[in-house]
């Protein structure tokens, strides 16, 4: 191993490998989904992930596109996530769509051990909360 960064990379690609290749056979909660952006990024920074709206909320039958960056310190530190549609969650900045980390569970107790599965899974359980089930939501269709 050379002294340039690549022994950092090494854990870092081959966790989002796994949780790629997990992805991709279908494995974990079907109410969420999760791929690259672009198949050609050996880096594997950048996601896109689904979310299935709650049954019993405001958010039913809705499917909400996030974006998810893994940056170079990756799962040391948390991914940024931002929504594409746009939704009224406390966790969430109505401007930008960014998800405000200290806000999700999952983001907020980060450890090396979660997953971005686990990213979607806690803020599909945000959307259930008694604090989001029942807000207002702009016009279906609308984005960031």
């Amino acid at each position: 191993m050379s002294g340039t960064g690549e022994r950092i990379l090494i854990p870092r690609n081959f966790k989002l490998l796994e949780e790629l290749e997990k992805s991709e056979k279908g494995l974990g909660d079907m109410n969420i989904s999760l791929g690259l952006v672009n198949q050609d990024d050996i880096f594997m920074s950048n996601w896109n992930g689904s979310i299935l709206g709650p049954i019993g909320t405001i958010h039913e039958t809705k499917l909400y596109e996030v974006l998810i960056h893994c940056g170079e310190k990756y799962p040391e530190v948390p991914p940024n996530v931002s929504f594409v549609n746009r939704i009224n969650m406390g966790c969430v900045d109505q401007r930008s769509g960014e998800v405000n980390k200290s806000k999700v569970h999952v983001l907020a107790t980060w450890n090396r051990n979660h997953s971005l599965e686990q990213v979607l899974v806690g803020l599909r359980q945000e959307m259930a909360s008694s604090v989001n089930r029942r807000l207002p939501q702009p016009p279906e269709g609308s984005r960031y």
